[in-house]
């Protein structure tokens, strides 16, 4: 982010903070989250941009010479072949500046990542429905 600009409030700010040319790449990269993950919540968390449903999907940010693009390990793991060609950590990829988006691969990514949240999420609500009976019936 430029210098001397504060923690942004929103990911409209936080893109805005950027040159031209990386806002260009933010802008595409959070719609093509947007599209893939419409009912998604977008916040700032960490200070970057993240989306949130059913817990949060993915983080992105721009560094100096990649953009960060943080899917969690899972989304990682699940994708470890076709993320071979980029820096990878625990639960991140480095999408360096100099080349274009994966913007098919982030779409597989953060699709995964909804059916997984809404997974984890379907399967708390049957234990607490089975929790609930059981309480019930004794």
């Amino acid at each position: 982010m430029k210098s001397g600009v504060g923690i942004p409030k929103n990911i409209d700010e936080y893109i805005a903070g950027f040159p031209k040319d990386i806002q260009e790449v933010l802008s595409i990269l959070r719609e093509t989250i947007r599209k893939t993950a419409p009912d998604a919540q977008e916040i700032i968390s960490y200070q970057m941009p993240a989306y949130k449903l059913n817990g949060i999907l993915v983080y992105f940010a721009a560094m100096t010479n990649h953009i960060g693009f943080y899917p969690t390990s899972s989304g990682i793991e699940k994708f470890q072949k076709e993320l071979s060609p980029y820096k990878t950590g625990r639960g991140s990829v480095q999408f360096p500046l100099n080349q274009p988006l994966p913007l098919s691969l982030i779409a597989r990514i953060v699709s995964f990542r909804v059916s997984e949240n809404v997974a984890k999420k379907e399967a708390k609500v049957k234990s607490l429905q089975k929790n609930k009976v059981q309480k019930i019936s004794k």
